[in-house]
């Protein structure tokens, strides 16, 4: 299967496929955390960080009117889309996603939290 065919696929899937294994009720919870900077509302302003509705598939940096680091924008141009991996990824160590982006967060290590808080992400369509 070509990188394409793989990228087409994952794409395709459905949100709560992603999820699959967490708790979007306790992912709700872990969310609080995050709650300081970002928001989870349809059309919802962005905070410190950018409104996370409907991240799921989403081109990294593009939510209109918030002000991204340099290296998100970057990123972006060249095509960072934010699947359930690359969200995983980012959630668990940001810098290591965007080395040099402006989320002070330094990453959630516990794996259940982390499936929980993809499940609910997933959710927010």
């Amino acid at each position: 299967m070509t990188q394409m065919a793989v990228l087409a696929a994952i794409m395709a899937a459905p949100a709560a496929a992603f999820a699959q294994d967490g708790d979007a009720a306790a992912g709700q919870r872990v969310f609080n955390q995050c709650r300081a900077c970002h928001t989870t509302n349809e059309g919802g302003r962005s905070g410190v960080g950018p409104n996370l509705f409907a991240i799921v598939g989403r081109r990294a940096g593009t939510v209109e009117g918030f002000r991204y680091s340099a290296n998100m924008r970057e990123l972006g141009a060249e095509g960072l889309t934010w699947t359930d991996d690359r969200l995983r990824a980012y959630v668990a160590n940001p810098k290591a996603v965007v080395p040099r982006g402006s989320m002070s967060y330094p990453g959630l290590r516990n794996e259940t939290q982390v499936n929980d808080l993809m499940a609910f992400l997933a959710s927010l369509k």
